[in-house]
């Protein structure tokens, strides 16, 4: 193994899935998180990340499970790199298939038959709308059996709520902790801990989240990489294209040329 990074991503035109396959022996995730479900398979290597406050690590056959909106970063553990296939189902659609949107419980699941499902999605995705959903079913129904509700935990004192919702109202502005903390009534120091304590994030990652996710959406509507940064809230092209590699390990334009 080692050598060249390599990626391949793919994206459905038609319903929220996104796949990639891919080797990394260098490239570090920035943490980030996604508003689908995540979910993927390590075939060589081991790879190392952080997620709910504690470090984890995923080996050869083991998947890697993430919640909409869960924060990880993500490494090689090995000199060597990993090799890893990743998919992501969007809630909508996990919806469609389980009674209510379950969460999982652990972010790395021992499964061989979830691996396995996961596998052959990830094979057929290209292969038309049947194979298609037939596999993305049996993979939804797979991860079923190893998703419960996940324990309420009681965080600091202080609602951040109001920091989020105004974050998200003007992702693309230059939002200030002054104004976050006026909004909240929280000191800065208190904002930033019930934040992360909530979100997973800070305040400016998670801001960052959703610029990015602007841009995925106006990079799949077809704008060009500078217009999807300028509309984002980036301050150009290349500051996208470092933060959208960081957190997606893909350019802008690989995203961009993924659709089927």
């Amino acid at each position: 193994m080692g050598g060249v990074q390599w990626t391949r991503y793919w994206r459905a035109a038609d319903e929220p899935v996104e796949a990639m396959h891919a080797h990394f022996t260098s490239h570090r995730y920035h943490r980030h998180s996604h508003d689908a479900y995540s979910f993927g398979v390590t075939e060589q290597g081991v790879q190392a990340f952080r997620c709910r406050g504690g470090a984890h690590t995923s080996a050869a056959g083991e998947v890697l499970a993430f919640n909409p909106d869960e924060a990880h970063d993500g490494r090689t553990a090995t000199e060597d790199g990993f090799t890893y296939r990743i998919v992501h189902i969007g809630p909508s659609l996990v919806a469609e298939l389980l009674p209510r949107l379950p969460l999982f419980r652990d972010p790395v699941v021992h499964s061989p038959a979830l691996a396995d499902a996961l596998r052959r999605l990830h094979t057929v995705l290209q292969d038309g709308h049947l194979a298609r959903d037939e596999h993305l079913m049996r993979a939804v129904l797979a991860m079923a059996s190893h998703v419960v509700p996940l324990p309420t935990t009681t965080g600091p004192r202080g609602d951040p709520s109001a920091a989020r919702d105004l974050i998200e109202a003007h992702h693309a502005d230059d939002v200030t902790t002054e104004e976050l903390t006026r909004t909240t009534g929280l000191s800065r120091f208190a904002l930033y801990r019930a934040f992360r304590a909530e979100y997973g994030l800070s305040p400016s990652d998670y801001q960052r989240q959703r610029r990015l996710r602007a841009a995925r959406r106006l990079l799949a509507d077809g704008r060009s990489a500078a217009d999807a940064a300028a509309l984002a809230g980036f301050a150009d092209q290349a500051h996208l294209t470092r933060w959208f590699r960081r957190c997606y390990g893909i350019t802008p334009a690989v995203y961009a040329r993924s659709v089927s």
